[in-house]
């Protein structure tokens, strides 16, 4: 007999990118028909030579990359952080307000633990980035939903509506996955008043900020909430380094906020990980220090496949392209079906994998069933033609 389990754990639903994958389970796909996977928004090649090279050199010459490092990071990396972000941003970051981790995820559930606890409630727009939703739902944490129709932008009044004594943070993602959308800066900085007048937390993840087509993330940036000289008593970010120099092997995130909260988010982090990883560290510093115009390259790649997307959309009869940008398309199907359903569908007679509305949304949200993301990010323009021909002949 199994023993029981947390029913925090049970109730919350199974990895999405894991369940598409076992669709694939028993379908044969063709030379001329092979897989188009746009399931998952993950760099599918490994880093640049140069880059795996610096990693190999750390591997074999530095004996303190297979050792226990600081639990907050190394104070190198932390600071080129710092140093990197305070100028794009134009604001001031300092040391000690950088946190590296394990990947971005652990940033939100490491913050996270520092804010809210059990009943507490944080409000997420839908569709909603399905480990942040997770991370709530394993944590008592309840997840508020706060819709964003058409627009994929979410509505600060609205989000104030459901605002309780229970709030502890709102949590925005822009570029937005799974929508593709990049907030605006006078929608960030209204939310950002808005967390301060309720003396709230805003989680502001920007995973995706290299690549967003307003601003390159070296010289400019999307918002200037940094530029408030009490940012850190409202503002967290959460950041990835596995987009940008194709480390989502080696884990290796970043959070930017308060001193005391560091302090704080260190419990939980020498609890989980101890530090993070030495040499996806290493990497990541030599990476912002050697790499600027190899990821303004990749930048400009993604922006071309993202044109790719608007310019062939409009040939699907019955689509509609909801948001659009960084590694995601978020768009509105024409079939009875259920988005779940037709997701299923898709494998099988269109050798197409991408991931349902449903996975995004509440349990029996309607948009949800409409809805479905493509993560076209590692799908050149040919790929994306092919895909467009393959979801056009489906009936």
């Amino acid at each position: 007999m199994v023993s029981p389990l947390n029913p925090r754990m049970a109730a919350t639903f199974s990895p999405p990118v894991m369940e598409a994958r076992r669709w694939l389970n028993g379908v044969e796909f063709t030379h001329d028909r092979p897989l188009i996977n746009v399931s998952q928004a993950a760099p599918v090649a490994p880093p640049p030579l140069a880059l795996r090279q610096a990693i190999a050199h750390a591997a074999i010459n530095l004996d303190e990359a297979h050792l226990y490092g600081p639990v907050l990071g190394n104070e190198d990396l932390r600071a080129e952080v710092a140093t990197r972000w305070s100028k794009a941003y134009d604001g001031q970051i300092a040391d000690n307000q950088v946190a590296i981790t394990s990947g971005c995820n652990q940033a939100f559930a490491a913050v996270l633990a520092t804010i809210a606890g059990e009943g507490d409630e944080v409000i997420l727009p839908t569709p909603w980035y399905f480990n942040h939703k997770m991370w709530c739902d394993m944590q008592g944490v309840h997840a508020v939903p706060l819709a964003t129709g058409d627009s994929l932008l979410p509505n600060p009044a609205k989000a104030e509506a459901l605002i309780t004594d229970r709030t502890k943070a709102i949590a925005l993602v822009s570029p937005n996955n799974p929508g593709g959308v990049e907030y605006p800066a006078d929608l960030l900085r209204a939310f950002y008043a808005l967390c301060e007048r309720h003396g709230l937390t805003l989680l502001l993840d920007e995973t995706y900020r290299d690549f967003d087509s307003r601003c390159d993330g070296v010289t400019s940036a999307a918002h200037d909430l940094f530029q408030d000289p009490d940012w850190d008593k409202t503002l967290v970010h959460l950041y990835s380094f596995s987009k940008a120099f194709r480390l989502t092997g080696h884990r290796v995130g970043a959070f930017i906020a308060s001193p005391a909260r560091l302090a704080e988010a260190e419990k939980f982090l020498d609890t989980v990980a101890i530090c993070p990883n030495q040499l996806g560290q290493i990497a990541a510093l030599w990476g912002l220090q050697n790499l600027t115009d190899w990821v303004l390259g990749e930048r400009a790649e993604i922006l071309d496949r993202r044109a790719a997307i608007t310019e062939g959309f409009p040939q699907l009869n019955g689509w509609r392209l909801l948001g659009c940008g960084a590694y995601f398309a978020w768009a509105e199907h024409p079939f009875e079906e259920s988005s779940d359903a037709l997701a299923k569908r898709l494998v099988r007679d269109a050798g197409v994998l991408l991931l349902p509305g449903t996975m995004f949304t509440p349990e029996g949200d309607a948009a949800g069933k409409r809805q479905l993301r493509i993560a076209f990010a590692n799908v050149d323009r040919g790929g994306i033609s092919d895909l467009f021909q393959r979801l056009q002949s489906l009936r």
